[in-house]
């Protein structure tokens, strides 16, 4: 392996630190990071002296994006998809299909694409990433439905866009193409790999609910996508609905799967996972521009502007027009929040270089420029511009969740005391102890219907808000009393993490 230089190494250290710090930049100005990494990597591209970056596809389509769809599905809620179906469904299939038609014809007679590399562009471009938009809607308080719907489709409108892309680019790659074989490879890979999900994800359910060791779950979890989308990929079905459906399947199942401590473990580990690869995938795609202006010597600046604000603007038609039913406010900030992202990326650079018949793929160099024009359009014009619109639209801030969120501790605060009193009379159930249970959870569930009561004066949150202050001043002794002891070299770094995660759980609970 060919070791870097000195300046390699410089030029790396100032990507990691430039990408560090638009990261921390992002949530000071507001602006969804997938945004501010897209356009920061983009300028990153164009700096003297940073070496050309170019993105292997098999990288996004193998390597990130299966646990990236399996993250996305593990938490969504499955009663919200049952709920949201017709929408979701339409969006995910109808629009994907109605967006690769506009695309289409659009992109053979504005540019010099043909028809065939024009319907493999709208392949491309057709599916929506909704990190950026959802990472908005959720700040502003957007109603959950909305969020649902986005995620919803974005979850299922890879497996809908990969599978027509697969059709199209076999049909430039042989000149064949029969749309009774496609109609029924797609039927096949849509089964196909909802039926793979569910097979896999059974076995995984199987394993782990007889497995008590934290890093061999957390490990399972972390492969849980991959040992979808590999084998469903292999048998020639779509992998994406593999990942999505093992991802729902397991999501479901979790409660009864993993334990307390793996659950919180678990979580933290994928959080951070998630971030980590969404923050490098987003200022990769920023970066892939300069490598693909230079294979596109032969078109002006002024033809490639011109190509791409009409492609741009076609996505982006189209989907207002396919969502926006009447004058409702709902229909137009879904419109709005089609954005674009990495697996549009990923699969233009995934074009085969030359056909069957060994003659270039036609328009490859164009349709990537295109896509990324795309992803960079949509990402920054809709994604800057979406917070105005869902302001514009006076959208009332979504307060389902919250009270979903104190109903459910209210319920749990009443069954803690239900199971109390049966277990009373136990022996090894002491009557201070018990006494003094009752006041916490008696406590715990006044506080919560409090929220319920409309002429509440606010004197029991108060009341939470001081003892949560005065125990979190008593943990914050107990902390720095360890680590005094091990500063002085009483105790081990070992045992003040032990004591030190003990005390950071307490503190974790008195918001509850």
């Amino acid at each position: 392996m060919e070791e870097l230089g000195g300046r390699d190494e410089l030029v790396l250290l100032a990507i990691l630190t430039a990408i560090t710090a638009l990261t921390v930049l992002a949530p000071v100005l507001r602006v969804p990071y997938p945004i501010l990494l897209v356009i920061g990597g983009l300028a990153l591209g164009f700096v003297p002296g940073v070496p050309e970056l170019t993105l292997p596809p098999e990288l996004v389509l193998v390597g990130v994006l299966p646990p990236l769809l399996y993250a996305a599905a593990f938490f969504t809620s499955l009663r919200d998809l049952r709920a949201n179906f017709r929408p979701i469904g339409t969006l995910a299939v109808g629009l994907v299909v109605a967006t690769m038609l506009a695309v289409a014809v659009v992109a053979h007679y504005a540019t010099d694409l043909s028809w065939s590399a024009s319907f493999v562009l709208g392949a491309i471009v057709a599916p929506t990433d909704p990190i950026a938009a959802t990472a908005i809607a959720r700040r502003l308080g957007v109603p959950r439905r909305i969020v649902t719907i986005v995620e919803g489709e974005s979850l299922i409108n890879d497996a809908t866009a990969l599978v027509l892309y697969g059709s199209a680019v076999a049909a430039v790659a042989t000149g064949a193409f029969s749309l009774w074989e496609g109609g029924l490879d797609f039927v096949l890979s849509v089964v196909g790999g909802i039926a793979m999900g569910l097979a896999v994800g059974w076995v995984i359910a199987l394993v782990r609910i007889r497995l008590d060791n934290i890093p061999a779950e957390i490990l399972i979890s972390l492969l849980s996508g991959y040992l979808a989308y590999i084998p469903a990929e292999t048998v020639g079905v779509s992998g994406v609905l593999a990942a999505v459906t093992v991802g729902i399947y397991l999501g479901w199942r979790s409660p009864e799967l993993s334990t307390p401590a793996m659950r919180m473990q678990t979580f933290a580990v994928w959080e951070t996972l998630v971030f980590v690869v969404n923050v490098l995938l987003f200022t990769l795609i920023g970066m892939q521009l300069q490598p693909i202006l230079d294979s596109l010597s032969g078109l002006s600046a002024g033809e490639l502007i011109g190509d791409a604000l009409i492609v741009v603007a076609v996505v982006m038609a189209t989907r207002i027009a396919w969502v926006l039913v009447g004058r409702r406010k709902y229909p137009f900030v879904i419109s709005w929040m089609g954005m674009r992202g990495a697996v549009s990326l990923a699969a233009a650079l995934a074009l085969p270089l030359e056909t069957d018949a060994g003659a270039p793929f036609p328009g490859r160099d164009l349709i990537i420029f295109l896509a990324f024009a795309v992803i960079l359009g949509t990402l920054v014009v809709q994604g800057l511009t979406l917070p105005k619109v869902i302001n514009l639209l006076e959208i009332e801030e979504d307060r389902t969740e919250e009270k979903e969120d104190t109903k459910a501790r209210i319920l749990a605060a009443e069954a803690a005391l239900a199971r109390l009193e049966e277990l009373v009379e136990e022996d090894w159930v002491r009557p201070e102890t018990a006494e003094r249970l009752r006041g916490l959870y008696g406590f715990r569930r006044t506080r919560f219907l409090a929220r319920f009561d409309s002429e509440d004066d606010g004197e029991i949150e108060r009341q939470s808000a001081d003892f949560q202050r005065l125990r979190r001043e008593l943990l914050e002794a107990e902390r720095a009393a360890v680590v005094g002891l091990r500063r002085d070299g009483r105790i081990s770094d070992d045992v003040m993490h032990r004591v030190e995660r003990d005390l950071d759980l307490e503190d974790s609970r008195l918001d509850m």
